[in-house]
C-alpha cells in the first residue's frame, strides 16, 4: 500500500477518543488477561528481547496498566541490540505528553514510536559503535494493540476465526521494493555481493555496509539512508481476543505466519512458544539466534483459551481488517465484536520524518519553562532555536516554519540525512 492510500485511508479514520467512548457506552468492556511465554535459542547471541507487564500510564494509578513486549535482533555484534532493550520504551514514553487520558494516550502513542524510535538511533550512533540492531515492539493496552517495527523481526495476529495477519512490514531490501527505491534515491546503493569473476551472489544489500535491511537502529557505519522510522500498526481485537507471536528472522525464515499460528494453537502462551521455536529448528536447525514471544490476550470470562479454532473458518479474509470511515462509524458497535473482527485503527509506514510527526498547529506548544520542545528527542528550545519539521529550503513554497512539530538542529540535521539532502554528519572513527 503506497503512502498516499495510507493518508488518505488514515484521514477517514474516525478518532480513536471517539471509538473508545462510543464502545464504552455501549458495553460495559471489562479488560483481557494477558498471558506471555518465551522461548530461544542462541547461536551468535544477538537476539534480546523486552517484556514489561507493569508499564503504567499514569504513574501510580494502578488501573492504567499496560504491557510491552519486544524482540531486537542485532547485527554487526550486540550492542545496540542491549541499548535499544534497556532504552527505546523510556524514549517512546517520554514522547507522549503527561496528563492524558487513555483515548488521546493511545492516540498519541503513535507518534511517541517514531520519535521514540529516532531517539534511541541517534543517541545510541553518537557513542561511535556500528553495531545495528532490528526492533519491533508490541504495546497491549486492553483490547488495543499497537505494534512499531524496523527490520525483519516480525509480529502476527492469531484470532480466534484461524485467520492469521501479519502487523508488521519486513524491511529487507531483497522484498521490499518501495524500501530499494527509496534507499536509491537517498543515496545508497543497493545490489547484491560481487565475488572474483564478476559473479553477484547472496541477498541485495545496501552498499556501503552491505547491510541487507532497509531500516534499523543503529548502523553508524552503512548511511543515514537506513532509517530507524518504524512501521506502525494499531488494531482494536473483538472481545474474542487472539493470539500475538513476535520473533526474530530466526523463526521467520524458516516457518511462514501460518505455520507458525498452526504449529502452537492449542497450547497455553509458554509451551506455545517453545513448540513455535522447537518447529523452526526441525525445519531449519540453529543456523540464527532463534527467539518467540507468544503473548495471548483472552477474554475476562475465559480462563484458557480454546483449544481449537471453530471448524468453519471465515473465509472472506478481508473482513478480518476492516478500516473504519465516516460513513460507517455510526454502525460500529457490538455487532463487530461479536463476529471477531478486528478493527484497524492507525496504519503508517512513511520513512519521512515530517509525515510521521504530523502537524502542531498549535504547537506553540511550551514546557514548564516556557521553552519549545524538541519532538524528538525532548530537550528545550527557545522559540528562536526550534526549527520546524515541515521547514524545506527558502524556496520552497510548501515550507511552514511557523508550524511545529519544532526540532533541534542536530535532529533537524539527522532528519536532512535520512532523506538524502545531505551527506550522514556521522562518520566512523
Amino acid at each position: 500500500m503506497g503512502s498516499t492510500e495510507r493518508r488518505r485511508n488514515h484521514h477517514n479514520l474516525v478518532p480513536l477518543a471517539a471509538l473508545i467512548s462510543r464502545e464504552l457506552k455501549n458495553e460495559k468492556m471489562e479488560k483481557p488477561t494477558v498471558r506471555y511465554g518465551h522461548a530461544a535459542q542462541s547461536r551468535k547471541g544477538e537476539d534480546y528481547f523486552l517484556i514489561k507487564t507493569d508499564g503504567q500510564r499514569v504513574p501510580g494509578n494502578s488501573s492504567s496498566t499496560f504491557s510491552a513486549f519486544a524482540i531486537f535482533d542485532g547485527h554487526n555484534g550486540n550492542a545496540a541490540a542491549i541499548y535499544t532493550r534497556e532504552n527505546l520504551l523510556n524514549h517512546v514514553l517520554g514522547a507522549i505528553p503527561r496528563g492524558l487520558g487513555r483515548e488521546e494516550w493511545l492516540q498519541a502513542l503513535p507518534r511517541a514510536l517514531v520519535a521514540g524510535f529516532v531517539k534511541a538511533d541517534k543517541d545510541f550512533q553518537s557513542r561511535g559503535e556500528t553495531s545495528g540492531t532490528t526492533a519491533t515492539v508490541v504495546i497491549v493496552d486492553g483490547w488495543t494493540v499497537t505494534v512499531a517495527s524496523v527490520g525483519d523481526s516480525r509480529c502476527i495476529l492469531d484470532t480466534q476465526g484461524g485467520a492469521v495477519s501479519t502487523l508488521t512490514v519486513d524491511h529487507r531490501l531483497e522484498e521490499n521494493v518501495e524500501e530499494r527505491e527509496r534507499v536509491a534515491a537517498s543515496g545508497g546503493e543497493v545490489g547484491r555481493l560481487s565475488i572474483v569473476g564478476g559473479a553477484e551472489i547472496g541477498p541485495l544489500r545496501c552498499w556501503p555496509g552491505g547491510l541487507c535491511l532497509s531500516r534499523s537502529i543503529g548502523d553508524m557505519d552503512v548511511g543515514e539512508f537506513i532509517v530507524p522510522i518504524p512501521y506502525v500498526k494499531q488494531v482494536k481485537l473483538s472481545n474474542r481476543g487472539g493470539r500475538l507471536i513476535i520473533a526474530s528472522d530466526g523463526i521467520w525464515d524458516a516457518l511462514s505466519s501460518e505455520e507458525a499460528a498452526k504449529s502452537c494453537r492449542g497450547l497455553p502462551a509458554e509451551l506455545a512458544a517453545r513448540q513455535v521455536v522447537k518447529e523452526a529448528l526441525r525445519s531449519r536447525g540453529l543456523k540464527d539466534d532463534t527467539t518467540c514471544i507468544v503473548v495471548d490476550i483472552i477474554p475476562p470470562d475465559n480462563s484458557v483459551q480454546p483449544t481449537t479454532p471453530p471448524k468453519k473458518q471465515n473465509k472472506l479474509r478481508a473482513l478480518l481488517f476492516r478500516k473504519k470511515s465516516r460513513d460507517s462509524a455510526h454502525k460500529l458497535s457490538k455487532k463487530l465484536s461479536a463476529v471477531g473482527i478486528v478493527e484497524e485503527l492507525f496504519e503508517e509506514g512513511s520513512a519521512m520524518l515530517a509525515e510521521r510527526l504530523g502537524n502542531d498547529e498549535c504547537t506553540a506548544q511550551s514546557t514548564t519553562s516556557g521553552l519549545f520542545m524538541c519532538a524528538v528527542c525532548q530537550v528545550d528550545l527557545a522559540p528562536s532555536e526550534g526549527i520546524s519539521v515541515h521547514a524545506g529550503s527558502i524556496f520552497s513554497m510548501s515550507s511552514k516554519p511557523w508550524q511545529g512539530p519544532f526540532l533541534c538542529s542536530d535532529c533537524r540535521n539527522k532528519k536532512d540525512a535520512m532523506e538524502g539532502k545531505r551527506p550522514s554528519g556521522v562518520r566512523v572513527v
